[in-house]
């Protein structure tokens, strides 16, 4: 049986905190006895006690635990690990692959994208996007659309996290600004949580800091005259 999901779905949908604690169970051997079923995966996960977890291989996040998190329907640790062995088939990570990013940084490092990143990550833009989008579904549903926002913030979190300091970059940022802007207020994406535009906030910052690396890079900043986004997040950048 192969899962539907990868091991990027498990990180970018999956809170810090536990993907965290999952990778650390997974690195550490406590994932027992694994065995692929004809709609899943199970295995004896070793932690405070021994549990008997089972997982989906349609949806990371559905299946069983006997920890009192999952009484509780809420996704345990124990269900990632599991998760995270079904995709990695017991392989070890990558220092990269575990990084979890929930913030949009600087890379701290100046240069220019080549036409060939740069078209992957126009890409890897379009492919988050696709997360953060109206709500039109019924009120049970909430806590599910949020997760997709949460989980298009952190995946384009780490695309602004890993661009050289640039004007290639400084493009790409402000397109995706745009985007997301035009999403908010004329898409009807519900971000009373506050996900989407903490990352827009977070995102000026950084584009905010390049000024000091590549003083050139106000004049990328000049295409924003004129525009009038509806959280004003353009003005910072405009002086």
């Amino acid at each position: 049986m192969i899962p539907a999901y990868n091991f990027d779905k498990i990180k970018f949908a999956t809170d810090t905190a536990t993907f965290e604690k999952a990778i650390n169970l997974y690195e550490s051997g406590k994932v027992t006895k694994f065995k692929k079923y004809l709609s899943g995966f199970s295995a004896i996960v070793k932690s405070t006690h021994l549990y008997n977890v089972d997982v989906s291989a349609r949806h990371y996040d559905r299946g069983s635990c006997e920890c009192y998190l999952d009484q509780t329907d809420i996704l345990c640790k124990h269900m990632v690990a599991v998760a995270l062995y079904a995709v990695m088939d017991g392989k070890p990570l990558l220092d990269k692959d575990k990084q979890k990013i929930s913030t949009p940084t600087s890379s701290g490092k100046v240069g220019e994208l080549t036409k060939e990143e740069l078209n992957k990550y126009k890409k890897n833009v379009t492919a988050a996007m696709r997360y953060i989008k109206a709500y039109d579904m019924p009120s049970k549903y909430w806590f599910q659309y949020q997760n997709s926002l949460d989980e298009g913030v952190s995946r384009l979190s780490t695309i602004v996290s890993e661009l050289p300091i640039g004007q290639t970059s400084a493009e790409l940022l402000i397109s995706t600004l745009l985007r997301l802007d035009d999403k908010l207020c004329n898409s009807g994406v519900d971000d009373s949580n506050g996900t989407v535009g903490n990352f827009i906030e977070e995102t000026v910052r950084v584009l905010k800091n390049y000024k000091q690396s590549v003083p050139d890079i106000r004049k990328i900043f000049k295409k924003l005259e004129g525009v009038e986004t509806c959280f004003g997040w353009e003005k910072p950048l405009l002086f």
